[in-house]
């Protein structure tokens, strides 16, 4: 229902939505201490909280761990990072999840030796948001310093709160995509895969032995 709203109730619907996470909100309101450079919330604790109170889950149900993106170029040393996660470990002490602080601005440096794909560099952290494997999880959340939330969302909203899977491929390999999607229709069976775009790929015929 709340796919159909216009966009300004959607975002009023998003903030309620997420917010009934209380683990969410606690990350967002621990990370806004931190004071990273273009920081959010971002990814799976987002949709995945929206896919759980749309299908009448627990709002937290199967959300393994959050997100923390920020971008600072200035610094591309693994130490510098590092000194970074290394505050994040003190600043969510307690939670009941797993927060995980990447800079973006060294993706670039990592990505093709993970993932056998080339990564330009991102010039900020909305751009690495926008180069997800499905556009569904191009969404990031922060608080500003006088307490609105930043959303940003290229993609809208429509998708997430309709329970649709899209490809978005513009950087992360299809068996990524179709990996992710198939991992999350196997928790959300109400989820619509909707298909990498183009042929399918020869598949070798199955050995009889």
């Amino acid at each position: 229902m709340f796919g159909r709203l216009p966009l300004d109730e959607q975002l009023d619907a998003l903030r309620s939505v997420l917010t009934q996470n209380e683990v969410l909100t606690d990350v967002l309101a621990r990370t806004a201490t931190l004071a990273l450079p273009g920081w959010y919330v971002t990814a799976g604790c987002l949709f995945q909280t929206v896919w759980n109170v749309v299908t009448g889950l627990d709002p937290a149900d199967g959300i393994k761990d959050y997100d923390v993106f920020y971008f600072d170029g200035g610094d591309l040393s693994w130490e510098a990072e590092d000194a970074v996660i290394r505050a994040g470990r003190e600043a969510f002490a307690g939670l009941p999840a797993e927060v995980e602080i990447r800079n973006e601005a060294r993706v670039h440096l990592w990505y093709e030796r993970k993932f056998g794909v080339r990564c330009p560099p991102h010039e900020s952290t909305e751009a690495a948001i926008d180069r997800f494997a499905a556009t569904t999880c191009c969404l990031g959340v922060r608080l500003e310093p006088d307490g609105r939330w930043r959303v940003y969302a290229p993609h809208g909203l429509s998708d997430v709160f309709n329970l649709v899977v899209r490809p978005n491929p513009v950087l992360a390999p299809r068996e990524v995509y179709e990996a992710k999607a198939a991992r999350w229709k196997g928790e959300w069976p109400q989820l619509t895969v909707l298909p990498w775009p183009g042929p399918e790929p020869v598949r070798a015929a199955a050995s009889p032995y």
